[in-house]
Formats: C-alpha cells, structure tokens, sequence
C-alpha cells in the first residue's frame, strides 16, 4: 500500500522562492522516503544533500555567499535532509535565501530543539514549519473502504502507524520493530543534547505516563516517585514533546476559581510506543485500558487532522473542582467546541451543566466508534 502523505498539498502551497519550508517530525515517520517520492514531481532542478554527512558539514562551515552560490549552481531547489546536524543552519539558510535570487528550500529534522534552536530567530519571517507525523487515517482513508478501516481499528490500536509497519506482516514482527524503535531510536535526540545523561529515568518516566495517557498529570508526584527533582521531570517532559513522543494538553479555564488547569494532560504521539513502553500488545478484548487506547488514538488523529488540513485551534481538556470533565476542547477563533470521547457510545452522555452554564454557545459532541470517522477525516 502507497500512501499520499497529507503534508504534500500544503507543501506544494507554502514551497515559495526565498523561503524555507522545514518539515519536522519522529525518527522513523518517512521523511526521507516523503522527499525523495515527492521530489521528482516538482518540475524543478534540485540538489539533495545530507546533513548526516560530514563532507555536507564541513561545506556550510564557509559561510560566505560565495561558497554557497558555488555550492547551488542553477539549481532552484534545496534540500537538507536532517538539517540539524548542520551547525548553526539557521544563519546559514538565511544567508542563502535573502542572498541567492530564485532558491527555494526544504530542510527537514527529526528533533525540534535542534532544528527551531537552530533556525528560530535567524529565519523569522522566512519560513514556514510542517510537521510529518506517523501515518494518519485521514491518509488511509484515500485508499481503504470503510469496511476495511473498521476492520483495521483495533490493530491501529494496539500497534499503530509507524510507516514501516504497513511491510510487516505479523503480530510478532510489529512487536519487535516497536520494541527495537523504542530501545535504539525513541530518545537518541534527547540523549544527544547537551546536558542530558539519565536514559533510566527518561526511561522510567516515560512508563510512568504510559500508565496514564490522557489524566492529568503532577509533577510532585513524578518526582518523588522518580527520586529526582520537580525541575527536572519538567525539563524531561518538555524534551519528549520536542522530539515528537509526547503530546501535551493544557486545561481549559476562563473561571479560575472552579476550574482546574494547574495539571497537565500528556499522550503518545503513536499508540504503538505506549504500549512497547508498557510490553503490552494484547488484543482489545483481553485489555483493561481500552478506554485509555481509544482516548489516545483519537486525539493523536484529531491533531493529525488539524496539521494536514491547516485548522488553526488551541486544544484543551476542561475539568472543575466538582469532578465534571470534558476530554477534548477545541478554541478556534473564539468558538468552543466540545468533545467526549467515549469507546462505548451507546449509552447517553451529557453535556455537563458546570460546562454549560459557563459556555453556552458552545457546541457538545460525543465522539465514540459509531461517529469517530467524521472527526478525524
């Protein structure tokens, strides 16, 4: 099966001469495979460099418009594959888009503190950001019938998307392809950065939440269980969302005082990674945390969703002292729109009256197994 990926049309849109498009996504999320497929569509003359490759390196090292006039030649288009590894690449594309007449640029990189570290200030105003995620529904569903990605529901559960995974063929493969990522590729970013020495506790932390995909989250709490102070467990968790592992969801409030929003919320950006990281890939019907995998999955589509298709929303969950709790709470432009996620949706679910008392014109949808494709694609 060949997906189309859905960055591809927004691509085409924001891939301008003198501008840089930087696609950021997880190791192992396709995007070199992305580029060298997509790049021979465009009608234009590229060069491809690697900045894994310690001659590309040492070519950037003369930063002298110069250099890289002789480095481009008549080419129209640039790509730099992982870019982070370019010191100092931010000075260096600005040099070259304000500098050299016509180019366009890709770069792409697997970790976001060193790429936007590294192109933040020098290309504001240059550059547009795209985010690659493992494979989305909404790109399935150019190819599958309904029926087939029913079908396909619960092993996206419990294995996920990861492009590679769509290649193998048995339970037992995909589970060793997790494992292996998780063991070898999942914090090789984090564990680059300077500063950073603990695996074990990044390790250990990282089950922690696993346990808890969608609750909310105390940083006291983590601490003491991890032996290690407050200001590090927020340091490691912040990491984990700039290499693509973590999601984090901040509570909805324009009523302090009754409700909640000094907790956090974290989830997996793949549902296969949590349960590597927990060493538990039963079927859903053998499983006590269905609800959590559900939760999870969903908001990772949603967000997905909202990447591919450019909908600008500030997401949140909502929870007051009183124990009433929405899952997902979109803002967009001013409107709030509501969602309870639910894997059994047959039963009635209320809108709760703190909610609606606070936010009226506010819309309120159940999301569950009967209605989730209208939501994600």
């Amino acid at each position: 099966m060949k997906i189309i990926r859905g960055i591809e049309n927004r691509l085409r849109k924001v891939l301008k001469p003198n501008k840089v498009v930087l696609i950021l996504g997880a190791r192992r999320t396709g995007k070199t495979w992305f580029l060298k497929n997509f790049l021979p569509t465009l009608n234009m003359p590229y060069l491809y460099l690697n900045g894994d490759d310690s001659s590309v390196q040492a070519i950037f090292k003369d930063r002298t418009i110069e250099n890289y006039a002789r480095l481009v030649g008549d080419y129209k288009l640039l790509v730099i594959d992982e870019a982070h590894r370019i010191p100092e690449i931010g000075w260096n594309l600005k040099l070259m888009v304000d500098e050299l007449e016509g180019l366009h640029i890709i770069a792409t990189g697997s970790s976001v503190f060193d790429l936007r570290a590294g192109t933040g200030e020098p290309l504001t105003g240059r550059k547009t950001e795209l985010l690659l995620f493992p494979f989305a529904q909404i790109e399935y569903s150019i190819q599958e019938t309904i029926v087939e990605t029913k079908s396909r529901l619960s092993e996206r559960l419990i294995y996920g998307n990861y492009p590679e995974l769509i290649h193998l063929n048995s339970n037992e493969d995909k589970e060793d392809y997790l494992r292996e990522m998780v063991s070898s590729y999942l914090l090789k970013d984090i564990l680059e950065f300077d500063g950073v020495r603990n695996a074990s506790k990044i390790n250990d932390l990282l089950r922690l939440v696993a346990f808890q995909p969608g609750k909310e989250v105390s940083l006291d709490e983590l601490s003491v269980k991890l032996g290690i102070s407050k200001n590090t467990v927020d340091k490691y968790l912040d990491l984990l969302q700039k290499v693509f592992v973590l999601v984090k969801v901040s509570g909805f409030s324009r009523n302090m005082r009754k409700e909640i929003t000094r907790h956090s919320r974290y989830y997996f950006v793949d549902n296969g990674v949590r349960n590597a990281l927990i060493n538990n890939f039963n079927p859903i019907n053998m499983r006590a945390d269905v609800g959590e995998l559900w939760e999870n999955y969903l908001v990772m589509e949603r967000l997905k969703y909202q990447s591919i298709k450019n909908i600008h929303s500030s997401n949140y969950f909502w929870r007051t002292y009183q124990m009433q709790e929405i899952d997902w709470v979109e803002d967009r432009a001013g409107q709030l729109h509501a969602y309870e996620i639910k894997w059994n949706g047959k039963g009635k679910t209320k809108v709760p009256s703190a909610w609606q008392q606070s936010y009226p014109e506010a819309t309120y949808e159940v999301v569950s197994p009967e209605n989730y494709l209208d939501w994600i694609t």
